[in-house]
C-alpha cells in the first residue's frame, strides 16, 4: 500500500517562494534580452529583414488560504486566524491544446529541433536569448 504523505507548510512555503523567485528572474533576464533588441534595432539604419518574437513567461503569485485556530482549551473566542494553505498561482495560457515542445537543451547551444520543423524559427530565437543573457552576464551561466 502506498502512503500520502504532505510537506510541513513551512517547508511549502520556502518551496514556492523559490520558484516564484526563479521565474522573477525569468521575467527579468527575458526583459534584458529584448532591451538589448531594442538597442540594437535604434542603433542601425538597416530595416530588420525578419519578425522578433514576442514571448513571455506565465505571471505567477502566491496565495495563502487561511482559516480560524482551534479553539484554545479556555474557550476563548479569538478571531484569530493562521495560514492553513499555500499555492504557487499561475497565469491560465487559453486558446492553446498542443502539448509542451522542448525546444532548446541547457547543455547545448543549439535548438533541439531541425530546420524543417513549424516552430525551428522560435527554437533559434531561445538559443539567442540564451547566448545574449550568457554575453550580458560576462559569460556566466545563470
Amino acid at each position: 500500500k502506498f502512503k500520502i504523505g504532505h510537506y510541513a507548510l513551512a517547508d511549502v512555503v520556502k518551496m514556492l517562494i523559490k520558484e516564484a523567485n526563479i521565474i522573477y528572474w525569468a521575467q527579468s533576464l527575458l526583459q534584458l534580452t529584448y532591451n538589448f533588441i531594442n538597442y540594437s534595432i535604434t542603433s542601425t539604419s538597416e530595416p530588420l529583414s525578419f519578425n522578433i518574437p514576442q514571448v513571455h513567461f506565465v505571471d505567477a503569485g502566491i496565495a495563502f488560504a487561511f482559516g480560524p485556530l482551534p479553539m484554545s482549551k479556555a474557550g476563548s473566542k479569538s478571531l484569530a486566524s493562521s495560514a492553513r494553505a499555500v499555492y504557487l498561482v499561475e497565469e491560465l495560457i487559453s486558446g492553446r491544446d498542443d502539448e509542451f515542445l522542448k525546444c532548446i537543451h541547457n547543455m547545448d547551444s543549439n535548438p533541439l529541433l531541425n530546420e524543417s520543423d513549424h516552430w525551428y524559427d522560435l527554437a533559434l530565437f531561445f538559443t539567442f536569448i540564451q547566448h545574449v543573457q550568457y554575453i550580458r552576464h560576462h559569460l556566466t551561466v545563470l
